[in-house]
């Protein structure tokens, strides 16, 4: 009769294989054409800075004591973090589906929380990556001395998360390629744009304001320039905790969906 200690060894070292194989998969898949996955945001926010920085911003002057550049930079970095992380996931899951080889992967001795985490953690990378590209365009703008590296690191990584998340729940609904474009389109474009990047909400009539307090993106993106500028509109335990709770949200629900193969079998 083996060890159990031995055989939990055995398990522990599979899962860890099984788990950094998929992670280097998803990403490879983006790195591998990053002309197509990297860079076309860091141009994209490039023209944000552009516009909305030097043509628009002397107009409007200071905002939250900071320059317009600065102020708007950590929402345009958010942005470019979130719709990267969202996509990466719902391309590569829905494209697996597509494909069939979702099977393969559903039929391995693999938990389903590590197929999670694997396709989590290669949005979370690709979020990470156009993240750092895009605070690198920023920092040819303008000044961004970061205010706490802890904050910053943990908003980002934990918004990646959601995300990825929030993209693998589209993929699993998803029947058809123009279905994954259905939420990125009619739900977080709207959502970002009116989350605070360009703007405090404390400008905003009281009704918007509270409005706008229900939107998540809002609280990640003042969570981000708290951790960049040292300022935000929201305080930032509030934001945390707004944020956590959301990611634990949806990963029951990816999870529950996983378990019961919706969408994934016929």
């Amino acid at each position: 009769m083996s060890d159990p200690r031995e055989a939990r060894g055995l398990d522990q070292r599979f899962y860890l294989v099984a788990f950094s194989t998929l992670v280097i998969k998803e990403c490879n898949r983006f790195l591998r054409i990053w002309l197509q996955t990297v860079l076309p945001p860091g141009i994209s926010m490039g023209l944000y800075f552009v516009i909305f920085g030097h043509l628009i911003g002397p107009r409007i002057g200071t905002m939250g004591g900071f320059d317009y550049m600065q102020y708007i930079a950590p929402g345009i970095i958010m942005m470019a973090v979130i719709t990267n992380a969202y996509s990466n996931v719902t391309s590569s899951f829905f494209g697996a589906k597509f494909q069939r080889h979702i099977e393969e992967i559903l039929v391995a001795p693999m938990p389903d929380e590590l197929i999670l985490a694997g396709y989590v953690t290669g949005g979370v990378c690709r979020g990470v990556c156009v993240g750092a590209l895009v605070t690198l365009v920023a920092s040819f703008f303008t000044d961004l001395a970061v205010h706490s590296y802890l904050v910053t690191f943990t908003v980002v990584v934990l918004t990646s998360t959601l995300f990825s998340l929030g993209g693998f729940i589209n993929a699993i609904f998803a029947r058809k390629f123009d279905d994954i474009s259905i939420v990125p389109t009619f739900v977080l474009t709207p959502l970002t744009y009116l989350g605070g990047v360009f703007y405090s909400i404390d400008l905003l009539p009281d009704f918007w304001r509270h409005m706008s307090l229900l939107n998540p993106i809002l609280y990640m993106v003042n969570a981000f320039r708290f951790g960049i500028l040292g300022v935000s509109d929201i305080p930032l335990a509030r934001a945390f905790v707004v944020i956590a709770s959301l990611v634990v949200v949806l990963t029951v629900w990816s999870l529950y969906l996983l378990k019961r193969g919706v969408g994934l079998r016929t």
